[in-house]
């Protein structure tokens, strides 16, 4: 499902994006073009003004002038003295470029009227550019010039060909065309590689789910199992054998409403729904007490256990102390479950000055098993347990995510790292806020 999607938006996000650069590709080409052709034709203008002027002021035109003009600009030229070619006209040329001049004249006769030409009995000249396609394909600009003077009457017919300009827009747009080829592939695989990477926590978040789901339905299965067989045997059973089995059920119906109770205080974490009370607590009261509370569960495995506060009294500060009370609560009753008859664990409460704000650091202590370092980011997975050793039966693998969720409520962090000569020390970090005085 995933891979269909990844693929889906990868081609969403990349046909997206290669169609606004095509667009502002093919704006950019009409803009650059229309600018260029624009140039060019004003380019032509000036020319044929230098032109027209060199034409007014010489009396006797060289064929030798002619060539020249023709050969440095590409031009076609055509001069006609009161109707009479010249004899640089009558020269050899291939009918193409008679018909070409023909047709220039003819369309420059049916867009210019003759009220807008010149009166032959006036000394001065007029020329007129326009863009002409010929028949036979060419593009050309045309200049057809009108010089009168006195008795003389001579008209000019000059044709620059486009070809040069049309390569160059040839060149242009084929440059843009594997730039934006080369743009295209370059954002496909940007897409690929982004839309993966989008898609990669909600890939992870969907597979948590999953194995969520599949460990919820383990663990509940357990206890539902032990139970349905009690309910079988204990109709079979001696009124002697009922107490043990009813007494079984018990223990595993508080083992299933222990689990639910965790899943729901999960549930309410996903969704940003997770009852946070902030007031002026007393958390070094708070942990003496939870030393209290578990000291006798201590003594049973022979545990040593010390608690250690700072030697001045604290202030309150803005906590939850129920959720403070949860926090420590689960941290020892795993210490206490995975440190071995005669270990060692130690609680202790901190201000930690040194950081702006102040924060308060609890940590728990102990010599048991330990933890290996790759296990150290796990450990805070829901339902996850390093290995069998460490699956007590009355942990499910969501003491750790739950203590993780309530400080991230908190505003604070939580990590694990190695007691000196063996076993774990959980540090959970809690700003150090005091109340405001009122």
């Amino acid at each position: 499902m995933f891979r269909k999607v990844h693929y889906r938006l990868t081609l969403l996000c990349a046909g997206i994006t290669t169609v606004i650069l095509l667009i502002m590709s093919f704006i950019y080409l009409y803009v650059s073009e229309d600018s260029l052709n624009k140039s060019q034709f004003l380019s032509f203008q000036h020319a044929m003004d230098n032109f027209v002027s060199n034409l007014e002021q010489q009396s006797v035109l060289t064929h030798e002038w002619l060539y020249r003009m023709e050969s440095s600009n590409s031009y076609f030229i055509r001069i006609t003295d009161n109707g009479v070619p010249l004899l640089f006209n009558q020269r050899q040329l291939d009918e193409t470029r008679r018909n070409i001049e023909e047709e220039a004249l003819d369309y420059f006769h049916s867009i210019i009227s003759v009220e807008n030409l010149l009166a032959t009995d006036d000394k001065t000249s007029q020329h007129f550019e326009f863009p002409f396609t010929a028949s036979s394909g060419g593009d050309y600009y045309v200049c057809v010039a009108e010089i009168s003077q006195q008795n003389q009457h001579t008209q000019a017919l000059i044709l620059y060909p486009l070809q040069e300009l049309h390569e160059k827009i040839k060149h242009q747009r084929i440059r843009f065309a594997l730039i934006d080829l080369g743009a295209i592939f370059l954002l496909s695989l940007f897409s690929f590689f982004f839309t993966k990477k989008l898609l990669s926590p909600i890939e992870q978040n969907r597979k948590e789910q999953v194995q969520f789901v599949a460990a919820a339905s383990h663990e509940l299965r357990t206890p539902l199992s032990v139970i349905l067989s009690c309910v079988s045997a204990i109709k079979k059973a001696s009124p002697e054998e009922e107490d043990g089995f009813l007494s079984t059920i018990h223990a595993e119906g508080q083992r299933m409403s222990q689990l639910i109770n965790d899943m729901l205080l999960l549930s309410q974490a996903d969704a940003h729904a997770f009852p946070i009370h902030l007031q002026p607590t007393e958390c070094d009261t708070l942990t003496l007490n939870s030393y209290e509370a578990f000291e006798p569960m201590a003594k049973e495995k022979n545990i040593s256990f010390i608690v250690s506060l700072p030697e001045d009294t604290l202030l309150p500060c803005l906590c939850d102390g129920e959720r403070f009370n949860q926090i420590t609560a689960i941290l020892l009753h795993n210490a206490i479950s995975y440190t071995p008859e005669g270990g060692k664990i130690l609680l202790s409460l901190s201000l930690d000055t040194s950081r702006k704000p102040e924060c308060l650091i609890l940590s728990v202590a102990d010599n048991g098993i330990g933890i290996p370092d790759q296990e150290k980011e796990k450990i805070f997975r829901r339902f996850y347990r390093t290995d069998q050793s460490r699956s007590v039966k009355d942990h499910f693998g969501l003491g750790l995510p739950i203590a993780s969720e309530i400080v991230r409520s908190l505003g604070g962090t939580i990590r694990v790292a190695d007691t000196p000569g063996g076993g774990s020390t959980f540090f959970f970090r809690l700003p150090y806020t005091k109340p405001s005085a009122d």
